[in-house]
């Protein structure tokens, strides 16, 4: 028995592998269905979590009759989910859609370890204190992790994996390069050129009061690539529930 048990859980853990990585190639070969998903499975999840959160919150501010009260849970909790669903898939279209294949690439393994990291996380909260996944995830993860993705492209940048264009680079695409009507990918490699050269310049505006370190640290923390954790904690929060529920339904 104890055998058997081990063979699943390492069963598991398979699955749960292959379903981060699939998630990964899923962003990187199709971003505008994986930005439609994305938004989608973000706003089905809120109306179910943002109402019940608000069940729970709304009685510590108001007092009084409880139909207005659950009128209010209900149009609160999805205009909440509404407005995370879009920027959820927002922030999973900009993430992915772009024209540089190679830089695509790396942003779909930085982004795949990100997932697998809070995915690993959510796991331990559950096993160690019981923590239900999908509440931890939905409402906790999305910071640590945009912080983690910003983290692992600044370092890919930081050793030149991630080419960063000058302002000026930046400027001639625009007025010279561009098309008229430029598509959605075009849109997005430029975007994330823009991203690269605020990012860089964030650090050298506070490098002037603070060490390279801290000012590349802190340079992490005001990244546009932090939203990218809305993203992330969405499959982190789905592969998580469903690999404590195979775990959880073991012999």
């Amino acid at each position: 028995m104890i055998v058997l048990r081990i063979l699943l859980n390492g069963v598991i853990m398979a699955a749960e592998m292959a379903a981060v990585a699939a998630v990964a190639w899923f962003g990187f070969t199709y971003p505008f269905l994986f930005a439609a998903v994305t938004a989608a499975l973000s706003f089905v999840l809120g109306l179910r979590l943002e109402t019940r959160r608000l069940s729970f919150e709304l009685p510590f501010y108001f007092e009084g009759a409880r139909a207005p009260r659950l009128l209010l849970v209900g149009v609160v909790g999805t205009v909440e989910a509404l407005m995370k669903g879009v920027l959820a898939g927002l922030a999973a279209l900009f993430t992915f859609a772009g024209t540089d294949s190679t830089r695509l690439l790396w942003v779909a393994v930085v982004f795949g370890l990100t997932v697998y990291a809070g995915a690993s996380a959510l796991r331990s909260l559950s096993v160690s204190f019981r923590a239900q996944p999908w509440r931890w995830g939905y409402f906790r993860l999305a910071p640590p992790l945009g912080l983690a993705f910003s983290a692992g492209i600044a370092a890919l940048a930081a050793v030149g994996m991630l080419g960063a264009a000058s302002v000026g680079e930046i400027g001639w695409k625009l007025v010279w390069e561009l098309p008229q009507k430029p598509s959605v990918s075009q849109v997005s490699e430029l975007f994330f050129q823009l991203k690269q050269a605020f990012d860089e310049f964030i650090v050298t505006v506070l490098s002037q009061v603070l060490s390279p370190e801290w000012a590349r640290l802190a340079g992490i923390v005001v990244s546009v690539n932090v939203l990218t954790g809305f993203v992330a904690s969405v499959y982190a929060t789905v592969i998580a529930a469903v690999v404590r529920a195979a775990e959880e339904g073991l012999p």
